[in-house]
Order: structure tokens, then C-alpha cells, then sequence
């Protein structure tokens, strides 16, 4: 996926905002895709409420997440990815979070990583059938 700087600093801004919980939410992106059929660039970041308010998981009420993604297709644009934190560990897809992925395939999952709170990280990964592939967030 494509993204701003502006983008990137509003995910990092929600995780340390939730912080020692995980927050969530969902990008917005163009309607095209890549040769590869990933997303186009992203538009805009959409937060949640994560309603397990929880250091550990994160867990999103399926009327807030319909409303969002039905207002996102009425603008003209797709789901592109789930978004979360990970508190306590590095960016990677945990088994709840592959567990989770089975239920939203070809999407992007971007974790945000505060283990480290003075270097962050952001990273984005594909998975498929409980395979994990990492993506590059390419930014713009």
C-alpha cells in the first residue's frame, strides 16, 4: 500500500493515544490495485473504538465497522487494511491476529509496533490461509 508520511504519523499518534491498550482501525484507499492486487495509496485513517480495551488484543463492534467501510465505498473507495498496535511486542501478526485475518482476506494488516517506544515501528503484512507474507508500506 502506498502511504503519506501524514497517514503513517496519524496511525503512530492513535497507538501511543491508546497506549498500554491496543488501539485499532481501518485505511481507506483508491479503488485501483497493483499488478499484484494490493491496494492502491491510502487515503485516510478511520480509528475504532477497540471495545476488549485490552494491552493484549483488540476487538472491533461489527455495526462500527460496517458503518465505516459503507461510508468509505459511498466516497468512492475500498477497505485497504486493518490497523492495530502491539504494546508490549514487535509489529508481527500474532495467532489471534492470523486467527482474525481468515475472516478479511486480501487485506493489508498493519501493526504498530511501541515495544520500543523511542524507534516505533510500522509494518504491513499479507495473510493468507494462516500464511504470513510482510508488504512494504511504501511511502509517499
Amino acid at each position: 500500500m502506498r502511504i503519506s508520511g501524514s497517514l503513517l504519523d496519524e496511525l503512530l499518534a492513535h497507538a501511543r493515544e491508546e497506549a498500554p491498550n491496543e488501539c485499532c482501525g481501518i485505511v481507506a484507499v483508491e479503488p485501483d490495485r497493483s499488478q499484484d492486487g494490493r491496494p492502491g495509496r491510502a487515503t485516510r485513517v478511520h480509528r475504532t473504538v477497540n471495545t476488549a480495551a485490552s494491552p493484549l488484543k483488540f476487538e472491533v463492534d461489527g455495526k462500527e465497522l460496517i458503518g465505516l467501510i459503507d461510508a468509505i465505498e459511498a466516497d468512492g473507495h475500498e477497505l485497504g487494511a486493518i490497523y492495530h498496535s502491539h504494546t508490549r511486542t514487535a509489529p508481527y501478526p500474532s495467532q489471534t491476529d492470523i486467527n482474525f485475518a481468515a475472516n478479511w482476506p486480501g487485506l493489508e494488516w498493519v501493526i504498530v509496533g511501541l515495544a520500543g517506544r523511542d524507534a516505533p515501528e510500522i509494518r504491513s503484512y499479507l495473510i493468507d490461509r494462516g500464511q504470513v507474507r510482510e508488504v512494504a508500506l511504501e511511502r509517499e
